[in-house]
């Protein structure tokens, strides 16, 4: 879609994604090596009683699903940022499900625009547990 096609408001519902517990795991062994996401043991004794998903991976899990849609599509020249905050644990058999709504629109230049997102996630709880804005550079039409 080009910068013009975009609206603000505009929604796009993510397919739901259940957490692996295997991919959690392989995801912390190589990205967040932390005793939280990893030890069982050590988990037992904090307030969570499990190992949790890392933020980044419950992120990524969901942003997968808007990248699925393909909302950008050949228009697409660059993302610009990404910030998130946590509400909520993830723990693996979680299934997570979103919306991404277009939460601002920047013209730039006569070129391309800046389309920023802001993605909601929520467990099979209707629990929220993370929120996203997401910012890309997308084509204008010529």
């Amino acid at each position: 879609m080009f910068f013009e096609d975009f609206s603000l408001g505009q929604k796009f519902i993510l397919t739901e994604s259940v957490i692996d517990k295997t991919k959690m795991l392989d995801f912390a062994r190589e990205y967040n090596p932390i005793p939280i996401h990893l030890d069982e043991e050590y988990a037992k004794k904090t307030a969570f009683g499990r190992i949790i998903a890392s933020g980044l991976m419950s992120y990524m899990v969901v942003w997968r699903r808007l990248m699925e849609l393909d909302p950008f599509g050949a228009e697409l020249i660059a993302g610009t940022n990404a910030n998130i905050s946590w509400y909520a644990p993830v723990f693996a058999g979680d299934v997570l499900r979103g919306e991404a709504v277009v939460s601002e629109l920047s013209e730039r230049n006569n070129y391309n625009g800046e389309v920023i997102i802001t993605i909601s996630a929520f467990n099979q709880n209707s629990i929220k547990v993370f929120e996203a804005t997401s910012g890309a550079v997308v084509k204008r039409k010529a």
